[in-house]
């Protein structure tokens, strides 16, 4: 007769020993072990930090003042086709105007986009974007200049 079923048979007598290794429960489940190497695309696991609830709110905000403001400077570069007006009295070049004048107004465009898409990539990695529609706004306000260079260079004497 076998006493523990992993000793061989135990003379008369004498009791088994408990084995606590065979009767203990087993460790508790902790997932299946992470993979020695899984390769240089795979980044590190680290805790997302936490979200700022005001630096959403004020991204949101800045946002919608950067859209009105790139529709009123957008306004604004059409009256750069005025640079034209003393054209019919001197030599203009009119493809620089029409470079100005569509810089102005497409530019503020392309500006507020790109502070859009910069500012949703920094919220969903859970960093600081409240900055980037302040700087789009800048960008926004400064194109208006831009085209009014490119406009008033087409205007000799200007």
């Amino acid at each position: 007769m076998y006493g523990d079923g992993c000793r061989g048979p135990v003379p008369r007598g004498i009791t088994a020993r408990y084995d606590a290794r065979v009767t203990s429960a087993p460790p508790p489940y902790n997932g299946p072990p992470a993979p020695a190497f899984a390769g240089p695309w795979a980044a590190p696991a680290t805790a997302r930090p936490p979200l700022r609830v005001w630096d959403v709110v004020l991204t949101i905000v800045f946002l919608v003042g950067d859209a009105v403001l790139a529709l009123v400077m957008s306004f604004f570069g059409a009256f750069l086709a005025m640079a034209s007006d003393p054209c019919g009295a001197r030599d203009c070049n009119t493809d620089l105007i029409t470079v100005g004048v569509l810089a102005a107004m497409a530019l503020p465009w392309i500006f507020l986009v790109a502070g859009l898409v910069v500012s949703i990539v920094l919220l969903v990695k859970r960093r600081l974007a409240f900055w980037v529609p302040l700087v789009a706004a800048v960008l926004i306000i400064g194109s208006w200049f831009i085209g009014a260079a490119f406009a008033t260079a087409g205007v000799p004497g200007s």
